[in-house]
């Protein structure tokens, strides 16, 4: 595939991931049905759908950006991609968090609002909201920045193993042992550093594996059919892994679980076969910032005006993506128009 088909993709997966993690934040059956029998099979329903395929997003994030931190990289062009990733990743991190906090923080002082809210009156100072800026205190969905922003600060040393077979085959060993042993490092999550080295380890050393460099038209057709047969073996052994997870309670099982399910999904889907990304696809990294919020406001004005009926919460659970999504492209749509410089930060950087 051309880079111009690789970079389609790229923002397809994106897409996809950012409604899959949707349904994560969205479940609603206490909320509409109580404890009550009823929500208990809903509950099943809505977490069955949410902890398979909701739970490949976040791993699929980091694993779409360590390949790409690691894509062509040398020495020289690390200041290069922290460059970028200032404007895609740290000054979206730090207005959005600013943007939350003011929004709870003045929510908190109107007394309906207050009690949706649900954590009285919030301190308003400048060192509430530098803590609030930092530590993502009421923008909860971007524990996942942060840990990316972890990430790219430890490149430089990530590549000092990466750069070579040895140093790779180590850096990963001592991740999975970590991961097996159940030891949590400062700041950094375990799971996170193997999804971001193990995208990183392809970019180096395999990159026609990911980028579908199959030769000659002949020798791409016999590719193509192995990466399919190899998707499915992947998504087959990611079930197996998941399934053990549930039984034995092993972390590392759903490690590996998403770690496989990320690589079977992409191998199953050729870039040829993607038409060009609609223009709201590009609103993925808005659509991950404000999905929370509305999916508490559809959610809690459901519950209040939707009756209580078992089929209710599941259907409104199974359209939240789309709900999000539509709102996200009105807000976006205001923002690009009235604030252009302000809506590319909100978007990463994306125009």
């Amino acid at each position: 595939m051309g880079d111009r088909e690789f970079r389609n993709k790229i923002v397809w997966f994106s897409f996809a991931f950012s409604l899959l993690v949707i349904w994560i934040h969205s479940y609603n059956a206490e909320l509409f049905l109580g404890k009550t029998p009823e929500m208990a099979v809903i509950y099943r329903l809505e977490h069955g759908i949410g902890d398979w395929l909701g739970q490949i997003a976040v791993p699929g994030f980091f694993m779409i950006s360590g390949y790409l931190f690691f894509r062509n990289f040398s020495w020289e062009r690390l200041p290069e991609k922290w460059k970028r990733r200032v404007g895609s990743v740290l000054l979206p991190y730090l207005l959005w968090n600013l943007i939350y906090y003011i929004g709870y923080a003045a929510g908190s002082r109107v007394p309906g609002v207050r009690d949706v809210i649900g954590k009285g009156v919030i301190p308003f100072s400048l060192a509430d909201a530098v803590d609030a800026v930092i530590h993502y205190t009421y923008n909860y969905v971007f524990w996942y920045l942060f840990q990316l922003i972890l990430l790219i600060l430890l490149a430089p040393v990530l590549w000092l193993f990466l750069r070579c077979m040895a140093g790779r085959i180590l850096l990963l060993a001592v991740l999975w042992v970590l991961a097996c042993s159940d030891v949590r490092l400062p700041l950094v999550n375990v799971d996170a550093l193997i999804y971001y080295a193990s995208a990183g380890a392809l970019a180096v050393a395999r990159p026609g594996w990911v980028e579908e460099n199959g030769g000659s038209d002949k020798n791409f057709r016999v590719c193509a059919d192995n990466r399919i047969r190899l998707g499915f073996v992947l998504l087959i052994v990611a079930a197996f892994s998941y399934a053990c997870g549930m039984r034995i309670y092993k972390p590392v099982c759903f490690i590996i679980c998403r770690l496989l399910a990320v690589a079977g999904v992409w191998l199953l889907v050729p870039a040829a076969f993607l038409p060009d990304t609609p223009f709201f696809a590009r609103y993925n990294f808005f659509l991950y910032a404000t999905h929370f919020a509305f999916v508490r406001f559809f959610n809690k004005a459901g519950a209040m005006i939707l009756p209580a009926v078992s089929a209710v919460p599941l259907v409104l659970f199974l359209m939240m993506p789309f709900l999000a999504l539509a709102a996200s492209l009105v807000a976006g749509a205001v923002l690009r128009r009235g604030v252009p410089v302000v809506w590319k930060v909100l978007n990463g950087g994306r125009s």
